[in-house]
């Protein structure tokens, strides 16, 4: 069986855009939402509404208007847990499936062993 090699950049996250995420520590700790991004190569994601700045901005054009905006900030991946199926925070594991001579890598919840 074979395993994926990692990606060029040599960082893999457990964790994907889209995941429903715990923040562990800081400020927002406690909160819950959803990844908007990800940033491998600096460890790195930004959740919706959870580490949020005011952003003072200047209107670039004649049409952009300018003024202070909320913009949402990288977290470290460590500061976050992704929630299982029981909507609990848990660890991400890896299981191998075999269909049909191909060889897929499925996230799973170590605490309940279901697919993520």
């Amino acid at each position: 069986m074979a395993v994926p090699k990692p990606p060029a950049g040599g960082v893999r996250l457990k964790l994907k855009k889209g995941d429903r995420v715990q923040v562990l520590s800081g400020k927002d700790r406690g909160k819950q939402g959803v990844i908007l991004k990800v940033l491998p190569s600096e460890r790195k994601v930004i959740v919706e509404g959870v580490n949020t700045v005011k952003r003072h901005t200047k209107p670039r054009t004649a049409t952009q208007q300018g003024g202070i905006i909320d913009k949402d900030m990288p977290l470290p991946v460590s500061a976050v847990a992704i929630l299982g199926p029981d909507g609990r925070p848990t660890r991400v594991g890896y299981r191998f499936e075999e269909s049909g001579g191909t060889v897929r890598k499925v996230r799973i919840c170590k605490r309940t062993g279901a697919e993520l």
